[in-house]
């Protein structure tokens, strides 16, 4: 008789698991592509913690994938100046986006200008929003600031989080499968930054890594350094740390910062991986690469191809963040016929493709094998100038 209720219990918790499992399953089994009642329109809002070159080609990416799918027509977008500038994505695609089914609301883009005050405040504007006027259905969170602003139980608004260097470990979801949020989905890729380490030692081979990040545990989450350490110690090579400022308006203070650091690595390491952070940008590459290219150093771009066309030596190919938005793009179509973003699995891996610049290689005096260049998705001869 005492055994009988502990039975229960375990007979009633393996059917509770059982029928969550059949639950996540029929989230996935969501269609993609456009399944909503004649008239149903999505209105998409937007929110980033402040411009970053990785922002508006995600979000170019996500419409493109959204355009494969069926729920816009294929739109033909225009050079942009400025390549950290969303807003101008955003507004462009509240005149010219043609759908009958979604809508780039015209008022629906919030930004946090990295400003720790003004955070606080567009959050709230932002909840206050979603709690009583109710005219967002859906938010695209834009790093890792964003996300954790939308990890939040006050929230029921369908969001998705893009960009976020490591969402476990910044908070925002609960475990890597699923966000633990019945309104959250965040895309992870547990061992992306490990991949990436592993790969560049086998490319150049190295006994002194240089990482530049700010001391915070933001700052330390965005330049995924518990991997670096990680594959330090299992591989055997030491880690050079320089602090930066990254988590400031003042774009010319993080710009510079990242500069003196790379001044003061290039003579101390064999390697240098470049995280990502605000000074680390498409207008810095010059003045960050001209430390580490006039001691010939080797360097691994974490923010992705971007870099490399402009001058880093290697990262993993992107093809335009093509991937990523198609799977973002399949993520958010389940969800705007009716899946719950939390029961929707969060892991994609990027494809295993290197992009390689050969104008760096030839400066520092780096002859790349032939299997390094059959390998090559990407290969740039020279480095753009921007």
């Amino acid at each position: 008789m005492g055994k009988f209720p502990f039975l229960t219990r375990v007979l009633l918790l393996i059917l509770l698991l059982a029928s969550l499992a059949v639950f996540a399953q029929a989230a996935e089994d969501f269609p993609a592509t456009p399944a909503l009642p004649a008239g149903k329109v999505i209105r998409l809002a937007y929110l980033e913690a402040g411009p970053f070159p990785n922002y508006p080609p995600n979000l170019i990416a996500f419409v493109k994938g959204l355009a494969g799918l069926g729920w816009l027509s294929v739109p033909d977008f225009p050079e942009f100046e400025d390549t950290s500038d969303a807003r101008s994505i955003w507004n462009w695609l509240v005149k010219n986006a043609k759908s009958d089914q979604l809508s780039f609301v015209a008022d629906g883009f919030y930004e946090e200008d990295w400003d720790k005050e003004k955070r606080k405040t567009v959050k709230a504007q932002l909840v206050e929003r979603l709690n009583k006027k109710k005219d967002i259905d859906f938010v695209i969170a834009l790093g890792t600031w964003a996300g954790q602003d939308m990890a939040d139980a006050q929230i029921s608004t369908p969001v998705m989080v893009f960009s976020a260097s490591d969402p476990l470990k910044a908070g925002i979801v609960k475990t890597n499968e699923y966000s633990g949020w019945p309104h959250l989905h965040a895309r992870v890729d547990p061992t992306r930054y490990q991949r990436q380490v592993r790969l560049f030692h086998d490319i150049v081979g190295y006994r002194r890594l240089g990482v530049v990040y700010e001391n915070t545990p933001e700052g330390r989450t965005y330049a995924a350094i518990a991997d670096v350490e990680k594959v330090a110690a299992e591989i055997g090579f030491e880690v050079v740390s320089c602090f930066s400022i990254n988590q400031t308006p003042d774009l010319k203070l993080a710009n510079s910062t990242v500069v003196e650091c790379h001044e003061f690595l290039a003579p101390k390491v064999d390697a240098v991986y470049i995280t990502n952070q605000t000074g680390v940008n498409d207008a810095n590459m010059p003045a960050m690469m001209a430390p580490l290219l006039k001691r010939r150093i080797p360097t691994f771009s974490q923010p992705g191809a971007r870099l490399v066309k402009l001058g880093a030596l290697v990262s993993i190919a992107q093809a335009g963040f093509k991937y990523v938005g198609e799977f973002h793009a399949r993520t958010a179509g389940k969800i705007f016929n009716g899946a719950k973003p939390g029961d929707l699995n969060q892991i994609f891996e990027d494809p295993p493709q290197i992009s390689l610049n050969l104008e760096t290689a030839k400066l520092i005096g780096y002859n790349p094998p032939i299997e390094i260049l059959v390998a090559a998705d990407e290969i740039f001869q020279n480095s753009e100038k921007h």
